[in-house]
């Protein structure tokens, strides 16, 4: 078993019996495991929600909450899983089926043997490394499926999950958001000139510069094609304006080598923001940034467009 430090299976024993209490802690003396006791259930519960054990080994008669009221309580709780042993004196199958029931997953009965007691926790490790293994590729895979391939931002999924969480923020807190929307302008032509590996190459420069300039309190992604989103929350209309134009001009004065073309290209952006009650959802937010990208290009390109608002009207 790899039992790195910071890897290691942690163990709460809920045991009332100084006897049983020496028993187990013979049985896993020098094995790869970090242990705590308690006497009593409350005890275990706060070690429980303070320390998270991967296996909890409950007698089912120590003092309250019981052993199979733990079971209950520990089932109830959000978190990884907890592989559950339950020790009781009652053998009888009604009393299996109880425990079994009530969350445990494995049960021994006294008196035990230390060898016995330590086969059924490597069989608990081996579960929890498993569930850890299954959680992290999960993890990985959820990852992925909110992520761009290209410029390795989160990607649309990922994004309007996240506006619409922002955009609840700002409904009930108040605070400012803004939504920019940006893409490059002529990317059509710089695909069917230079090729799509230059079109790719053109995105991720345009990605990189992006996240070099957006705070970690803010949220960038690509939402399809050439088309990006900024996501900025907790600053004024000023510093936005600012912000985004200086984007703009920071992009337009590259010069990037596509596939050996040295090129300069430039970026529209279109600005909008949170307007309480008429942006009752995240496609409000978006249209509004949307036709003011519009306006942007209409306008002749490489340009910064805010959409207007009853209150105030941006303009560059």
């Amino acid at each position: 078993m790899n039992a790195g430090v910071q890897n290691r299976i942690r163990i709460l024993i809920a045991e009332d019996s100084p006897l049983c209490q020496k028993l187990v802690e013979t049985a896993l003396t020098n094995q790869p495991y970090e242990v705590r006791f308690a006497a009593t259930g409350q005890e275990a519960l706060r070690l429980f929600e303070a320390k998270r054990p991967d296996i909890l080994i409950a007698d089912w008669m120590i003092p309250p909450p019981s052993g199979l009221e733990l079971c209950r309580e520990v089932r109830k709780r959000a978190g990884g899983y907890t592989y559950i042993i339950l020790i009781t004196i009652k053998s009888e199958k009604e009393n299996l089926i109880e425990g079994l029931n009530a969350g445990a997953d494995d049960y021994i009965t006294k008196p035990f043997d230390a060898g016995e007691l330590l086969a059924r926790v490597r069989v608990g490790a081996r579960i929890i490394e498993m569930s850890r293994e299954i959680e992290t590729r999960n993890a990985k895979l959820e990852e992925a499926v909110r992520t761009d391939d290209l410029t390795g931002l989160p990607n649309r999924r990922a994004v309007e999950e996240f506006a619409s969480k922002q955009l609840e923020g700002a409904r009930r807190h108040g605070f400012p958001l803004w939504v920019v929307v940006a893409d490059l302008d002529k990317f059509k032509l710089v695909n069917d000139t230079y090729g799509h590996s230059a079109g790719d190459q053109a995105l991720k420069s345009f990605a990189d510069l992006l996240k070099a300039n957006t705070r970690s309190a803010d949220f960038l992604g690509r939402l399809s094609g050439d088309e990006f989103l900024l996501i900025i929350s907790h600053a004024e209309k000023k510093a936005i304006l600012q912000t985004v134009d200086r984007l703009r001009a920071d992009f337009a004065s590259e010069k990037l080598d596509l596939d050996g073309h040295q090129l300069q290209i430039t970026a529209s952006f279109g600005i909008a923001g949170f307007r309480a009650p008429n942006d009752k959802t995240v496609a409000d937010l978006l249209g509004r940034a949307d036709r003011a990208l519009y306006s942007a290009k209409s306008a002749g390109r490489n340009q910064v467009v805010a959409a207007p608002d009853r209150e105030f009207i941006l303009r560059i």
